[in-house]
């Protein structure tokens, strides 16, 4: 089973998130921010960190660029719906800093499945016969 990393502060977005990715069969397990989810990623092993960028604490792109050091091979998709600067830059700068893929919110449930697809190279559910 694929399982993912949610990381947000935001509990609405984090369960939201959550709930998506389960849908499809994914197994999510929720971390509240940056020191939590590294904490996990310590123990436990991902096939993939989703994280927020602007959270209390350890923001997203500490976060990422912890990851990246702990292990590198783990693929990150951020998101963001703002900062302290022009939301696109700060989500330039997570993909600088070695997120695989970056999401602005608000993201609806097909652009997030379609972002996990890719990153995770599964290509499209087989349809219907």
């Amino acid at each position: 089973m694929i399982r993912i990393l949610v990381v947000d502060d935001d509990a609405w977005m984090r369960d939201s998130t959550s709930r998506i990715l389960e849908s499809e069969g994914w197994e999510a397990v929720p971390a509240n921010e940056g020191k939590e989810a590294l904490a996990k990623l310590a123990e436990e092993r991902f096939d993939l960190v989703v994280t927020d960028l602007v959270m209390p604490g350890m923001e997203g792109i500490e976060t990422i660029a912890r990851l990246r050091k702990l292990n590198p091979a783990t693929p990150v998709i951020a998101v963001s719906g703002g900062g302290r600067t022009f939301p696109g830059e700060y989500l330039t700068l997570a993909t600088q800093l070695g997120a695989s893929l970056a999401l602005a919110k608000p993201f609806d449930r097909r652009e997030l499945i379609e972002a996990v697809r890719s990153v995770l190279r599964l290509g499209e559910p087989p349809g219907p016969p």
